[in-house]
C-alpha cells in the first residue's frame, strides 16, 4: 500500500474526505518526525513504538576499492511492533 492508497482507505474507513485524510496523515508523519528529532519515543499501546536508535562510529570498506573508511556515529529512526500488531499480522487475533 502506498501513501495514496492509505489516504483512500483512511477516508473510506472514517467517512471523511480524502483531503481531510491526507491532512491527518501528513500531520501524523510530521508529529512523529518532530518527536523523534527531539530524541523522544512514541508508544502506541497495541500498535508499537517509534524510537531513535544510536549507531556507533565504525570502520567500513568501500566495496569497489576495498579501501577502509570511517563511518560517523548517527541516529536512526526505528519501529518496534507491539504484541497486538504482531498477533494481527500472524493471524492469531
Amino acid at each position: 500500500m502506498n501513501r495514496k492508497e492509505l489516504i483512500d482507505a483512511l477516508a473510506e474507513k472514517t467517512g471523511s474526505t480524502k483531503i481531510a485524510a491526507e491532512h491527518n496523515i501528513a500531520a501524523l508523519i510530521e508529529i512523529i518526525g518532530e518527536t523523534l528529532g527531539k530524541g523522544d519515543n512514541i508508544a502506541l499501546v497495541g500498535f508499537g513504538t517509534f524510537e531513535v536508535r544510536e549507531r556507533a562510529a565504525r570502520v567500513g570498506r568501500n566495496p569497489k576499492t576495498g579501501k577502509e573508511l570511517k563511518i560517523k556515529a548517527s541516529k536512526a529512526p526505528a519501529f518496534k511492533a507491539g504484541a497486538t500488531l504482531k498477533a494481527v499480522v500472524n493471524g492469531t487475533k
